[in-house]
């Protein structure tokens, strides 16, 4: 949100437009007691370009020239300078809310096409784009599955980003709908497809597998498919790595996809924003959770867009509506449009190419070092390795040294893991910096 100075004059006639003396007259609604009396302990106001220095100098402090091979749900992509440039362009900047249409055909046009967009690398019918993150956006495909059914149990692959089981764990406790978790092959990372046979049953609502999964290993979805619909249960899948939809198949075997688009124009810093996605098949349409942007004509029969299928228990009579996920994230939204819009087709590929190039690259400067691979699963750019020798927080010290942000310690949601690290490269990873981790792995090896 832009900073919108007002000057003394105009905050003046403000005041008297609203038949007021003064800024006290806003808050006499508040008792005198309850009000602040004494200015807050805070510096004075500083100029601009104060500002820009200060925090100029906390982002070189904090980040600016380090190599990143840290991923894990976040994952660090180059972010085209154009990216701002349209999306605050004041062809988009109409109604934060586009309940009417006649007034938000900015951006409506712009959630319509990032729909689009979704639904075509998902391979499924349909989207929305009223999802916070992809954590959120789990839960609301489990309990679409459940209304579906009309089950309610929900098998949970154990390879799922750990933070979204937490949220998903969350919503079930005051859902009524229990989950269970499945084991993964410890010898390929992969979904043990034996643990989920045997626990299929008439009364499972869906089965939910990531991939590429929290260890980076891509799951074999059709197998998955075909024994969850054996008995009855959809198909969620689920990603948190965008640019794996540039190379891998759609999962069109599944009735449900879910997930996270960080990774189109959107830095992880600070924790955010995020963009949640989710897909489906056209005849589940009725029970998609948030909003829904159609395509129509208006009293001139010129192409416009509005607001579709969604009721108005969505927003005025929450108790009783599908979600109460229904904000409007068209800004995020659009940044990723912009993002898919300006690679195209081509560039999408490109871009996953390098991130699997790199990762595998990486890969083997890391076995060269004597480190070990533990799953053999095929990976995108994101795999588990256990260094030779040395401890996975000794790596990552001897890391932050060089100025290198290393792996996640898998050992602090897996214990059976504890030692191995997750670590990522993207297109952003140099080749004199992967070499230069590896050295960190070799040190550790060697004492």
């Amino acid at each position: 949100m832009r900073y919108l100075p007002k000057s003394p004059a105009e905050r003046e006639a403000m005041f008297a437009e609203l038949g007021l003396a003064s800024e006290e007259d806003l808050f006499a609604s508040i008792p005198a007691d309850l009000r602040q009396q004494e200015p807050l302990s805070i510096p004075p106001g500083q100029s601009e370009y104060e500002i820009r220095d200060y925090f100029e100098a906390r982002a070189r402090d904090a980040a600016r020239g380090y190599a990143c091979f840290l991923g894990a749900g976040a994952y660090h992509h180059y972010r085209p300078v154009v990216i701002d440039s349209v999306a605050t362009r004041g062809e988009f900047l109409t109604a934060y809310t586009p309940y009417q249409a006649e007034i938000s055909q900015g951006v409506l046009t712009t959630i319509f096409e990032f729909q689009t967009m979704v639904a075509q690398l998902t391979g499924m019918d349909v989207a929305n784009a009223s999802m916070y993150d992809g954590s959120t956006a789990v839960p609301e495909a489990g309990m679409m599955a459940a209304r579906i059914t009309r089950r309610n149990r929900l098998l949970v692959a154990r390879s799922l980003h750990p933070e979204y089981r937490q949220v998903m764990d969350t919503y079930d406790r005051y859902q009524g709908l229990p989950s269970e978790t499945l084991a993964y092959d410890p010898q390929t990372g992969q979904l043990d497809l034996a643990d989920l046979d045997a626990r299929l049953s008439s009364d499972v609502a869906a089965v939910l597998v990531q991939s590429p999964n929290f260890f980076g290993i891509v799951e074999p979805v059709r197998e998955v498919a075909e024994l969850a619909h054996k008995h009855g249960a959809l198909l969620v899948v689920i990603f948190s790595e965008a640019a794996s939809l540039g190379l891998l198949q759609p999962p069109e075997e599944a009735d449900i996809v879910a997930g996270e688009f960080q990774s189109f124009a959107h830095p992880p810093s600070f924790g955010g924003p995020y963009v949640g996605i989710l897909a489906t098949k056209s005849k589940y349409l009725r029970q998609m959770p948030g909003r829904l942007v159609g395509e129509t004509l208006d009293a001139d029969g010129r192409r416009a867009f509005c607001l579709t299928l969604s009721t108005r228990e969505q927003h005025i009579r929450r108790a009783k509506a599908t979600s109460n996920i229904c904000t409007n994230q068209a800004l995020v939204a659009l940044m990723a449009t912009v993002y898919m819009a300006l690679l195209g087709k081509r560039g999408l590929r490109e871009l996953a190419e390098q991130n699997l190039s790199k990762a595998h690259f990486l890969a083997g400067a890391l076995r060269s070092a004597g480190a070990e691979l533990p799953f053999s699963g095929p990976f995108f750019n994101e795999f588990a390795v256990r260094p030779a020798g040395g401890s996975a927080s000794e790596v990552n010290d001897l890391a932050l040294e060089r100025k290198i942000i290393g792996g996640l310690d898998l050992g602090r949601f897996y214990p059976e893991l504890a030692g191995a690290l997750l670590v990522c490269a993207t297109e952003t990873a140099k080749r004199e910096q992967i070499e230069a981790y590896a050295d960190c792995f070799r040190e550790a090896a060697d004492g």
